[in-house]
């Protein structure tokens, strides 16, 4: 742990030094028990202790009301997009769907294999820049749920206040921004997130779901993707991924020692601003996302140079430890994914860059006119 790098990758993603350096010390003899946390059932007592430090700190810091189960599955949130329909969709019921980008595209795309799907909002006329407004007079009220993406890795954009479905169930995909601030659960049938962006490894996905849904699965769902298997097991059905599920509840309590959601949402907004202002006040630097919709976890922009030119950008950013630039592939351009653990002081070695970087292809570009 000698050398550290600033880490901007979406996923997996930076994580907080002062978990990482308690589990190396705990990883070959956790709690004076002779082995590790690795290697202990997830059925004994101590694993179970774990279990439910990490479950009890997700309630705390979310204010997860009664209503509602945590669980902890596998297969991603990738898994989601089938799971989700499959226990809560009502087969003669339609579902409503607000698309974001590739991820609720990717929703979608597997919801429509098992019931019908009306797009009921899309951002997709100008490349998924801005969140669309949603007209629920014109969404039918009988939808089985409506679902969304609150935070879109790859465009850049995130809900700041979600919409008011009354009675129809809201879906939520949380990946990329659960525990970056505080939410009212109540208002969503379905929260569902993998950990390996704001909570922990990769591996493990949470799900937070109101519990009056769960009487809509049917009995003939196969277990492991049965939402009921796991609220009836405490998220023990089978071999849960225990190191995982470690690393989460030693994050939540790093969570809650730096001042719980509140303090992490304004440790949020101040290194994404940061960030926005150097975009922003720059003539070689843009961002192409709406302003008010735009992202406090994944900042991303582009230069008015050529394509080339951000290769080069993320390249020597890479050689200078400012690991992960690199937009996604399906859009190109630059990506800053600056997650909970993600420090201020990676902000401002990205900036300095950004300021050195411009400085010299400006001074070539003018010696070359």
């Amino acid at each position: 742990m000698t050398k550290r790098i600033f880490n901007f990758s979406a996923g997996p993603a930076t994580l907080p030094i002062d978990v990482l350096a308690k589990a190396q010390k705990e990883f070959t003899n956790y709690q004076d028990t002779g082995m590790s946390i690795m290697e202990m059932s997830h059925r004994s007592g101590v694993f179970e202790a774990v279990l439910d430090r990490a479950k009890s700190g997700i309630k705390e810091l979310l204010d997860v009301p009664d209503t509602h189960e945590i669980l902890f599955l596998q297969g991603g949130a990738s898994l989601q997009f089938s799971m989700v329909p499959l226990n809560i969709a009502t087969k003669e019921k339609n579902v409503a769907l607000i698309n974001t980008g590739i991820w609720t595209k990717k929703a979608l795309k597997e919801i429509q294999k098992q019931v019908t799907c009306d797009v009921v909002a899309s951002s997709e006329d100008k490349n998924f820049s801005y969140i669309p407004e949603i007209d629920l007079s014109k969404v039918n009220q009988d939808s089985s749920f409506i679902y969304l993406c609150s935070n879109n890795t790859i465009f850049g954009t995130q809900y700041k206040e979600f919409p008011d479905t009354k009675s129809i169930p809201l879906v939520a995909d949380m990946s990329s921004d659960i525990l970056s601030r505080k939410l009212d659960i109540s208002k969503f049938g379905i929260i569902f997130a993998g950990a390996q962006k704001n909570i922990g490894p990769s591996g493990v996905t949470i799900v937070i779901i109101r519990r009056d849904l769960l009487a809509r699965s049917e009995a003939n769902l196969p277990a492991m993707l049965n939402y009921n298997s796991f609220v009836d097991s405490n998220s023990l059905y089978n071999t849960i991924p225990t190191f995982g599920i470690y690393m989460i509840a030693g994050v939540i309590d790093w969570i809650k020692e730096q001042g719980g959601l509140d303090a992490m949402e304004q440790r949020n907004v101040k290194k994404a601003q940061l960030l926005y202002d150097a975009i922003d006040s720059s003539d070689y630097y843009y961002c192409p996302v709406a302003n008010e919709d735009r992202s406090s976890m994944n900042v991303v922009f582009r230069l008015h140079d050529t394509e080339e030119k951000e290769k080069e950008f993320y390249q020597q950013a890479e050689a200078q430890g400012l690991s992960g630039l690199k937009g996604h592939r399906s859009v190109g351009g630059l990506r800053a994914s600056i997650y909970n653990a993600h420090p201020e002081a990676g902000i401002e070695a990205l900036i300095n860059f950004m300021k050195t970087f411009q400085a010299t292809n400006q001074k070539k570009t003018q010696v070359v006119a």
